[in-house]
């Protein structure tokens, strides 16, 4: 029997298919192709045994093998390599259990990071992690990312979130690592390592993540201002004033036109920034009003509106990268620098963008200095359209690691950043990565050419 036919054998039919379609769905996500290439097939497990089976089938014959969650990365993490299959966990969804008391829950990999506190929420807890797309992108592709989202600012990253995990690694076989408590330094921390590492070291089948208190009270405060360098300053006056709020978020006019252009809002007629701000737990309301005052202030027009309004914002805020799909021609960045610096940075955005003819927005976890600079050109402007673009996004990075910061802030490397990692990570550092990568995958099997 051939690779295909074994494969097949071990899956139900409506879990493996070769439909053209089908594979051309499922060799990219939503991040720009460097290196096209069509999966061999494309398999949808719906149990941890269907995970084993697949994989050892897959060393069996070396094939490569991409693991794939809701396909809302932006780094090409999901890219299909060559020659390999695309592992689907769409359908391992189920919250398989919640235990209130200990604030833990444990699910599989394609429950959807909405779906999670939607269950939770009923026990007055939620799930902490809220990237942009928790309404379509999955726990497991968060964990593949160590994805992070507007509430970084008070509760961290997924890493935080996250106690243990069920992988199977590259032979087959399915370790646990972690612990059900919240403390706990037994060995080397494996569950820190796994998240973020893109299934390049083991593919996540069960996790166990950390529960939050759903805030009591919540103030949401929108703060307009003349132009983005007093919107800025608006964010460290706010931490001088030893506030935490637990969202944070700064759009400049570029992103405030598109939403208006979107969503036929009239934000830009209000200001050329954008700082939301929102407080939450039983003190939200002190701190929505040590916050306003900072802001007034600094030269901010603040609202007093209902709260529903202000959290209208905050929806737009989350949707505004807009309905764009990266590509050649257009690139979502993901880079953070020091706080203090985030002036100084998006001045040189402008500048880079002026210098190269290309066009920038930008939005921000301003709360941990994490920027999503978009550039992009009209394909039709000239040949030199893509060039321009590089030489932009070139110039991005390289500013931001001069400033001290890093090349991704929770997007992943996936296939797009690579190029750029050696400007980061010195050599040594990356030789001890490829040992850790050959020591968990020595058939190099798992999600070849991504994250390191």
């Amino acid at each position: 029997m051939t690779f295909l036919e074994e494969l097949s054998a071990v899956l139900a039919p409506e879990q493996f298919s070769t439909d053209p379609t089908e594979l051309k769905t499922y060799a990219v996500d939503q991040a720009p192709v460097t290196d096209f290439h069509l999966p061999q097939a494309v398999v949808w497990a719906g149990s941890v045994e269907d995970v084993q089976n697949i994989v050892r089938l897959c060393a069996k014959h070396r094939v490569p093998i991409v693991p794939r969650g809701a396909g809302t990365g932006v780094s090409g993490g999901a890219h299909a390599s060559a020659g390999c299959i695309v592992l689907s966990l769409e359908k391992m969804n189920r919250i398989l259990a919640v235990h209130a008391d200990d604030e833990i829950a444990v699910v599989e990999p394609g429950v959807i990071n909405a779906d999670l506190n939607e269950a939770v929420a009923a026990y007055g807890l939620m799930y902490a992690p809220d990237p942009a797309s928790f309404k379509m992108s999955t726990i497991g592709g968060n964990v593949a990312t160590n994805a992070g989202g507007l509430r970084c600012a008070k509760y961290g990253v997924t890493r935080d979130s996250v106690l243990a995990l069920d992988v199977v690694t590259a032979d087959g076989s399915l370790i646990h690592t972690g612990k059900n408590t919240f403390k706990g330094v037994v060995g080397y921390d494996l569950t820190s390592l796994l998240v973020g590492s893109e299934g390049s070291l083991g593919i996540v089948v069960g996790i166990t993540v950390r529960l939050r208190y759903l805030p009591r009270d919540v103030h949401t405060l929108a703060a307009f201002y003349p132009n983005f360098p007093m919107a800025a300053a608006g964010v460290l006056a706010v931490g001088k004033a030893r506030v935490q709020p637990a969202i944070m978020e700064l759009l400049d006019g570029g992103s405030l036109r598109q939403l208006d252009d979107t969503f036929g809002s009239t934000l830009a007629e209000r200001g050329q920034a954008l700082l939301l701000i929102q407080t939450d737990g039983f003190g939200a309301a002190a701190e929505a009003e040590v916050v306003r005052e900072v802001l007034r202030a600094g030269g901010a027009t603040v609202s007093t509106e209902a709260n529903a309004e202000a959290e209208q914002l905050v929806e737009l805020r989350r949707n505004s990268r807009g309905v764009e799909t990266d590509d050649e021609f257009r690139v979502g960045e993901d880079v953070a620098v020091p706080r203090s610096r985030l002036i100084d940075y998006v001045a040189a955005l402008e500048v880079m963008a002026a210098k190269n003819q290309v066009q920038l927005k930008v939005v921000a976890h301003a709360g941990d200095g994490n920027l999503h600079p978009t550039f992009w050109v009209d394909e039709r402007d000239d040949s030199q359209a893509v060039t321009r673009l590089n030489a932009a996004l070139d110039e991005s990075i390289s500013v931001a690691l001069e400033m001290g910061g890093t090349i991704t802030g929770e997007h992943g490397i996936g296939q797009y950043k690579l190029r750029w990692i050696g400007q980061e990570q010195p050599e040594a550092v990356r030789e001890i990565q490829r040992r850790i990568k050959e020591l968990f995958d020595p058939a190099g099997i798992l999600n070849p050419g991504k994250a390191i």
